[in-house]
């Protein structure tokens, strides 16, 4: 399962939070990597929201957890509406809370986002025995974010791959790996296979911001999935 909570509110809709979090990560004297904060707000959201859309979920609201400072609110909703933007969707509401009594001396950040999906639409569990691998995107961390940006696979094209009947899930990849974020699929789905391997990307490496995606599906569309996905797709090779 990934990192979200289904929670029944009707006979066929869950409730799905999904959440993120940074710490040392933005403008402050002992932050480890230095951003601005409406790139640490569309990181963090770009990673509960995909943990939201992959599931098959709707997002209805967000909520930040700002301890950096007051002032920088308004940074971290315009870090938001950004990823609005990208996704040319209707911005979802946002609250919280920030830390005004006392001051940070490193950033920390968190965000979660609540979403709604109907029982039958859940796309967990659907990977097929016969289903192939790529991965979205690379893995990337820390600085590499920054600095490799064009090698992030972009989510709109994540959303336009949920659409396709020929898709069977989309996972996003963390800091633990696109091999065991394929290992827990496998589980998940009762596959036999023992590895896989990539000639193109590290499958240990962290993926930081889930800056790349584990995908599976039809084997007889590889061709219109990598065309789909331009430059990011990777395919993964199964033993």
């Amino acid at each position: 399962m990934r990192d979200v909570i289904m929670i029944p509110i009707s006979n066929d809709e869950d409730l799905v939070i999904a959440a993120d979090n940074s710490g040392g990560v933005g403008q402050k004297l002992f932050d480890y990597v230095k951003v601005d904060y409406e790139t640490v707000a569309y990181y963090g959201l770009r990673v509960a929201l995909s943990e939201c859309l992959t599931v098959g979920a709707k997002p209805l609201a967000i909520v930040m957890q700002n301890l950096i400072g007051e002032e920088e609110w308004s940074h971290l909703q315009k870090g938001c509406q950004t990823l609005f933007s990208e996704l040319k969707c209707e911005p979802i509401p946002i609250t919280g809370s920030t830390e005004s009594n006392f001051k940070m001396v490193q950033s920390a950040f968190a965000i979660m986002v609540i979403g709604k999906v109907r029982r039958a639409d859940i796309k967990v569990r659907k990977t097929p025995s016969h289903a192939k691998f790529a991965c979205i995107g690379k893995p990337l961390c820390g600085g590499e974010v920054i600095e490799k940006k064009h090698e992030i696979g972009p989510l709109p094209i994540i959303k336009k791959l949920l659409e396709l009947p020929y898709v069977f899930e989309i996972v996003p990849i963390g800091s633990k790996g696109v091999q065991y974020e394929w290992k827990k699929l496998c589980e998940e789905n009762k596959l036999d296979y023992c590895q896989i391997t990539s000639t193109e990307i590290d499958i240990t490496k962290s993926a930081g911001p889930a800056t790349c995606f584990l995908i599976s599906f039809h084997p007889d569309r590889t061709e219109d999935i990598a065309k789909a996905a331009g430059g990011h797709f990777f395919q993964l090779n199964t033993k």
